[in-house]
């Protein structure tokens, strides 16, 4: 019994991180520059759209990011296609492009680090270029990083039966680099994920379907779908944290916001949903855990981002949106409105730790905070890089990328701006999620404030 105390007393008060204390944290930007330009598809996707997995990986020295252009003349929504950027001496290059094949969302990546490249890809069964949608086929395109000119093979993963994919996928792309794995999740209408684990082998040996948190509590019960999920796949464990997506619920909002809107539809994103796979091969997953919600007074949550620390701990980031204003004076009108960007910590299933980073609060501050990704360095200190913007405590006007760690207690130091020429609105990170190693310095890929049509580059060295 004496042991089992200690036991329980030691893993108390081991840090799930490395310190204790904060010093000074000093931003230093290396590079700045961009990748290519896009035209607008006008097909509901987009080069971030993705956001929940990434299109930029490094394999040792070299960084890949993947493209989406719009194909001249096609027509919504495969429209578009893949393309493939390798940064080397002399900068950003275009090393290969889908010459035939249409899709509508961009192309998420993974890296192993014994130099794989992977790229997934959905193109659309459909050979009638006027056809709105249609049946698609999920598929990784594995490149070298040596020769990045055109796909070393196309693997087809195996599934469990016949899953029938469209071009809208909302598929999660994550790798374990380093024990060379991968996992894809891809969409079926709003029931369910199908999921496909790539194991170390090569062999495709677990497949499985992940059945979405079912909505009892709805007048009507349902399915509640679950979009735009930060996946980490580790030592086989499967960590799976997304928002909500279904047709509006309630019927009193549905109603009013079809009178302002003109439309018969409009979409939940209000609860934050985690599940996990303690081993992916067995094909089961625990139950869901609701991690926060805005569902009294039709809010808005969006997941930003998810780390497993060496000790299991599960790091979770998100921003939220209190209130849909233009329901306040109607439903909720002694609601005031606040924006956060919140941390939280699961253990065992459960939430242990909850605290916001930064919060714009109606009446008090208005530095709204943007998404938010987690930096991970090679000894697991744990940073937060993220966008604000609005008007400071004097009424002068914010827009600019901050950056902060959460020490071992899970309190956050204060936030130090980073020195870029223009801050960065939207990003992917190269993340250890899709198999980039730990890192000092953070990169990456994104939209930059002044630009509409720029995919931009940018390397910050972490210095502490």
């Amino acid at each position: 019994m004496r042991m089992k105390l200690a036991y329980f007393w030691l893993a108390a008060i081991v840090p799930t991180l490395c310190v204790t204390s904060g010093a000074a944290l000093r931003p230093v930007v290396e590079v700045e520059e961009d990748v290519y330009n896009y035209e607008p598809a006008n097909n509901g996707a987009g080069p971030m759209w993705c956001h929940g997995s990434t299109c930029l990986v490094r394999i040792g020295q070299d960084v890949f990011a993947s493209g989406l252009e719009t194909i001249p003349n096609a027509k919504p929504l495969n429209n578009c296609r893949w393309m493939l950027f390798h940064r080397g001496r002399q900068g950003w290059q275009k090393t290969c492009v889908d010459a035939s094949g249409r899709t509508r969302e961009p192309c998420p990546l993974a890296g192993f680090s014994d130099g794989r490249l992977f790229l997934s890809a959905n193109p659309t069964l459909n050979t009638d270029p006027n056809a709105y949608s249609g049946p698609a086929r999920a598929e990784i395109l594995r490149f070298s990083p040596q020769d990045a000119g055109k796909p070393v093979e196309t693997i087809l993963p195996a599934w469990s039966g016949e899953p029938k994919f469209s071009e809208h996928s909302y598929r999660s792309f994550a790798a374990d680099g380093v024990n060379r794995e991968l996992i894809l999740l891809q969409n079926v209408g709003y029931t369910h994920a199908e999921w496909a684990f790539l194991d170390r082998g090569g062999r495709w040996s677990s497949q499985g379907r992940l059945a979405w948190p079912w909505g009892a509590e709805y007048a009507k019960p349902e399915p509640i779908r679950v979009c735009y999920p930060n996946v980490v796949l580790k030592d086989r464990e499967v960590h799976f944290c997304g928002v909500s997506d279904i047709v509006e619920s309630n019927e009193a909002w549905r109603a009013f916001k079809r009178k302002l809107t003109g439309n018969e539809w409009d979409y939940d994103f209000r609860r934050l949903f985690y599940t996990w796979s303690p081993d992916i091969r067995t094909g089961k997953f625990q139950p869901w855990l609701e991690v926060s919600s805005r569902e009294k007074t039709c809010g808005w949550v969006t997941p930003g981002d998810l780390w497993v620390a060496p000790n299991g701990d599960v790091h979770i980031l998100w921003t939220e949106r209190a209130l849909d204003e233009r329901l306040r004076e109607k439903f909720f009108p002694r609601e005031k409105q606040r924006h956060s960007l919140n941390h939280a910590v699961i253990r065992d299933g459960a939430v242990v730790s909850r605290r916001t980073l930064l919060a714009a609060e109606e009446g008090k501050s208005n530095e709204q905070p943007g998404r938010g990704r987690f930096q991970v360095t090679p000894d697991n200190r744990l940073f937060v890089f993220f966008y604000v913007q609005g008007t400071d405590a004097q009424g002068q006007r914010v827009s600019e990328n901050r950056i902060l760690e959460i020490l071992a207690d899970g309190s956050p130091t204060d936030a130090v701006r980073v020195p870029l020429a223009a801050p960065f609105t939207e990003f992917y990170t190269a993340t250890t999620r899709a198999g980039s190693p730990p890192s000092k310095t953070l990169e990456l890929l994104g939209i930059r404030r002044g630009s509409s049509s720029a995919v931009s580059y940018a390397r910050i060295r972490i210095d502490y």
